[in-house]
């Protein structure tokens, strides 16, 4: 992967759209460094959830980590879409990529906050992150004539809900939590209709490979944090077999994760205008899920090192094998039913996930989804020459 160079015909300062039909268009590397931004945030998030599950709070867990991840994933999503069709690679596009990515840890500074009903400095970290991409459209917006209505749609919709959210710090109590859902449902909207007449030319591949890199780091954050537990759990003395046979699990899950989000190119799912949103949205739940099984499986380390006698024992099981469902229904909705596949490919996905949120029934829950995220990997090897 190599940075795109700056088309000669640019001038210094121009945001004019690339060709979506490019050819060799690859992810930059400050594309990729926005992308370890992200996931560090991410890892708050996580962090949050896990704190949650082991202190008996899951149903408010569930709901920070479920907010927190959205505001970085969206503000993730909205400024990979937007490079893919206005990357000049120019000295104030860089700037405003490092303030986003300011805006990024100063939005998971204030997570643990967040999770205790605090959103003052999220909120203030996802503004910065937001206003700094509002400011990249009034650029387009600038130089790009035939664009100019949609940029600026883009902008003021983008400014306009940061003030909805600054607003919504001074909602009370259960009109909080409504007004967060109506104001996410309002993020999602603003590029349906900043685009109905004219969509943004972003490049398919380009997407695809962003994506796909995205869910990399993502599986390689939940990595990082396994192999930290597996190793607490070590230091803690706990059997050193036991924790070995927790790792292979763990790693046996993500491997897996892997494998089936790669089963099946996307490119060809993106030429399409409606698929494309429909395929970039339900990225949340395939992005949340590999993230969300990082703070199950330490959950597992911790029950597996001694349980308190309140320890919440059915909560932690349903942790590790919730987001590992989640991630195959998923997975399977964005990736793999629009190539329309025969139901032999199909069946593998939505057999594995109730197998997997049968198996918290048993002492051994995440030995089991290792498994059958095994077996599961090997159906769809067996069907992969379905259509």
């Amino acid at each position: 992967m190599s940075d795109q160079p700056v088309d000669s015909a640019r001038q210094p300062g121009a945001m004019s759209g690339r060709d979506p039909h490019e050819p060799h268009w690859t992810v930059t590397r400050l594309e990729l460094f926005f992308d370890l931004v992200s996931v560090v945030a991410m890892g708050q998030a996580v962090e949050g959830l896990h704190h949650a599950i082991i202190g008996g709070h899951v149903l408010e867990g569930v709901a920070g980590y479920a907010a927190a991840f959205f505001a970085i994933w969206w503000a993730w999503v909205n400024w990979t879409w937007f490079s893919s069709a206005f990357d000049n690679d120019d000295t104030i596009y860089r700037i405003s990529a490092f303030v986003q990515m300011f805006g990024a840890l100063v939005l998971a500074a204030g997570v643990a906050r967040a999770f205790e009903g605090d959103f003052g400095i999220a909120v203030g970290g996802y503004a910065v992150m937001r206003l700094a991409l509002a400011g990249q459209w009034l650029r387009a917006a600038a130089t790009n004539p035939g664009m100019r209505p949609m940029a600026l749609r883009f902008a003021a919709g983008i400014a306009g809900v940061q003030i909805l959210w600054i607003a919504r710090l001074a909602v009370p109590g259960v009109w909080a939590g409504v007004a967060f859902v109506l104001l996410c449902l309002v993020e999602m909207v603003i590029p349906w209709w900043a685009e109905r007449e004219r969509i943004t030319p972003w490049h398919p591949r380009h997407i695809a490979e962003r994506y796909m890199l995205f869910s990399v780091i993502v599986l390689g954050g939940t990595v990082f944090t396994s192999m930290i537990e597996v190793s607490s759990g070590v230091t803690a003395g706990a059997p050193f077999l036991m924790m070995i046979l927790v790792g292979v699990s763990g790693l046996a899950v993500v491997c897996s994760m892997w494998w089936l989000y790669n089963a099946r190119p996307a490119p060809r799912l993106l030429y399409d205008n409606r698929q494309a949103f429909i395929w970039s949205y339900g990225h949340y739940f395939v992005f949340a899920s590999i993230a969300a099984f990082g703070a199950g499986f330490a959950a597992i380390v911790d029950l597996k090192i001694g349980p308190l006698s309140d320890f919440p024992v059915m909560a932690v099981r349903w942790a590790v094998a919730i987001p590992v469902a989640l991630f195959l229904i998923s997975v399977w909705f964005v990736h793999i039913r629009p190539h329309r596949p025969r139901s032999a490919h199909s069946a593998s996905y939505l057999v594995a996930a109730p197998l997997i949120l049968l198996v918290v029934f048993t002492p051994t829950p995440l030995e089991l989804t290792a498994l059958i995220m095994i077996g599961t990997v090997f159906a769809t090897e067996l069907t992969r020459g379905d259509p």
